[in-house]
């Protein structure tokens, strides 16, 4: 089969298109390199299955021939990188989106759209379960993000009510793994610079807060599942391990062996105090959920950044 990926060069996406390759599919990917990297698709270059094109999806585009599937997970995902390009963000998941779909609806092929558990906003439901309409401020700074997806996913559910179009939603969780940057704003790469370099961890907040980390090759598995399944409607793709910020950070310096201490820094506004998902239609409908504990996928993370520190690998660098 032969599949479409829109921000292929970024973390999730990389790794989408190594599990595709793997599958014996074709790919085609597509990168701006906003936020994504050279560094993350270098090895698949030359492959004979997979194709790359540097193009920005907000623009008009066509994949000739015959296309079975488009991934599109194109966008700025993290608080550094939306915050930084707004504008850009809100245009991915509206112009980005829409042109995504077009390909697939002139190609008939599935169409995934990528969303996020940033729809839920700040939730007053605990855990998240997809029938939840969630909490969100659509003014406040975060909402560049949390707004582009909201409405990627009512553009999504549009082209598949009037046009019978294949489409499904994945509501994305916390993902980490390699490939992450060091500069996203994200709080596994910055707890494991930080405790690295041998300096205290920073916490927002008193790090009472909680997340839910899955780690990126349980989270690839389960967009592959999904774009198969016959399931319009959002589903949660997750770690449903609940850990507060302050335990996460006191693990990374167990795993690292960092002893300098934590400090702590005031809330972002509009944080979210609690993120959990509630997994169990991904369980019904894919026989999917997370294999990697969270000791283990850690632990490989952490080695890839010991890793980029040694010269052995090499940070990802954006061009722009």
């Amino acid at each position: 089969m032969r599949f479409v990926v829109t921000g292929a060069a970024g973390f999730i996406g990389s790794h989408l298109c190594d599990r595709l390759i793997e599958e014996g599919h074709e790919v085609v990917g597509l990168d701006n390199f906003i936020t994504g990297s050279w560094q993350n698709i270098v090895h698949l270059l030359g492959h004979p299955r997979f194709e790359f094109r540097e193009h920005d999806v907000t623009q008009p585009f066509d994949v000739e021939g015959e296309v079975h599937g488009v991934f599109h997970l194109a966008s700025p995902a993290s608080p550094a990188m939306y915050l930084r390009y707004p504008i850009e963000t809100l245009r991915v998941g509206s112009l980005g989106t829409e042109n995504a779909l077009l390909l697939a609806l002139k190609r008939g092929a599935r169409f995934l759209l990528a969303s996020t558990s940033e729809c839920y906003g700040d939730p007053l439901e605990h855990p998240q379960k997809e029938t939840y309409w969630g909490n969100v401020n659509p003014v406040g700074p975060r909402s560049c993000y949390d707004e582009s997806k909201r409405f990627a996913e009512a553009l999504t559910m549009a082209y598949h009510r009037r046009y019978g179009l294949k489409t499904t939603i994945a509501r994305i969780f916390n993902t980490y793994g390699p490939r992450m940057q060091l500069n996203d704003g994200r709080v596994v790469p910055a707890f494991i610079d930080q405790a690295l370099s041998g300096r205290p961890l920073t916490v927002y907040g008193d790090g009472s807060q909680t997340r839910s980390f899955c780690y990126v090759a349980d989270l690839v598995d389960g967009l592959y599942r999904l774009i198969f399944a016959d399931e319009p409607y959002p589903v949660n793709l997750g770690n449903p391990e609940e850990m507060t910020i302050l335990e996460f950070a006191r693990l990374i310096q167990a795993l690292t062996g960092n002893q300098v201490g934590i400090v702590f820094v005031p809330l972002p506004e509009d944080d979210p105090k609690r993120r959990q998902p509630d997994i169990t239609k991904a369980r019904e409908l894919l026989g999917w959920q997370p294999r990697t504990p969270v000791k283990e996928g850690l632990r490989l993370t952490i080695e890839y950044f010991r890793a980029l520190r040694t010269g052995a690998a090499q940070q990802p660098s954006t061009r722009e």
